[in-house]
């Protein structure tokens, strides 16, 4: 190998992203604009799907007992208020509802909720990706918080949009990923408290191929037999 290519490889190396964990005691979650209007715009999930992804997201901050602000924009309009299952889970959750300001940020209640958690760490979804989600996001960047966009818990007008509000993001240095990525990090070990006893339920409701994936293990252990041909 030439010097010129060990040379670019080594910056590349160097340069490379750096593997940032979600601290679950220094991590605040944000429901944005997950409003029934604004929903009607998720062309990039099918409807059940981002419900499903919406309440996910939402629950995510009941399983890990995590400080959660909700925000809607214009919500007496068209955009529609939040779901009613999102303001039943949280009751005492801090509910900006903004008059008119687009980017979340650029309100003062909702900033001093989020400045009020003490939290370092953001964990965040909203509608539109390339506007609610990635205004605010970049705003939080730009205030010094390590900011995780929850992909599934976004959503937007096609897919193309959101390949390039999340490819935006991640340039300007937002974390994003899935809701599965968010859980596993927030919990790290199956035998910590919350763990799998708190978080395989978790999955049997908001993510069926993990859930399922676990009835059939207990099914198996319960009464299961082994076949003619199977092995490990």
């Amino acid at each position: 190998m030439e010097d010129s290519q060990i040379h670019t490889m080594s910056n590349i190396t160097s340069k490379g992203p750096k593997f940032v964990r979600i601290d679950k005691d220094d991590v605040a979650l944000l429901v944005v604009d997950h409003q029934v209007g604004l929903f009607q715009m998720v062309r990039d999930y099918q409807p059940d799907e981002y419900k499903n992804n919406i309440l996910a997201h939402a629950a995510i901050a009941k399983a890990f007992n995590l400080p959660t602000i909700l925000t809607t924009s214009a919500e007496t309009g068209p955009n529609g208020p939040l779901p009613k299952e999102i303001v039943e889970m949280h009751p005492d959750a801090p509910f900006i509802k903004r008059n008119g300001e687009v980017n979340a940020w650029d309100n003062e209640d909702f900033r001093k909720a989020v400045r009020a958690t003490g939290k370092k760490q953001i964990i965040m979804g909203g509608i539109v990706t390339d506007v609610c989600t990635t205004f605010l996001a970049l705003s939080l960047i730009e205030e010094g918080y390590t900011v995780f966009a929850n992909a599934e818990a976004s959503g937007c007008l096609s897919q193309r949009i959101a390949d390039d509000a999340n490819a935006r993001m991640r340039e300007a240095g937002v974390h994003v990923l899935s809701a599965f990525a968010v859980v596993c990090d927030l919990m790290r070990d199956w035998r910590n408290t919350p763990g799998s006893k708190e978080l395989l339920p978790f999955f049997d409701k908001y993510l069926s191929a993990y859930g399922y994936l676990a009835r059939g293990h207990a099914a198996a252990v319960d009464r299961g037999t082994i076949l003619p041909g199977e092995s490990e």
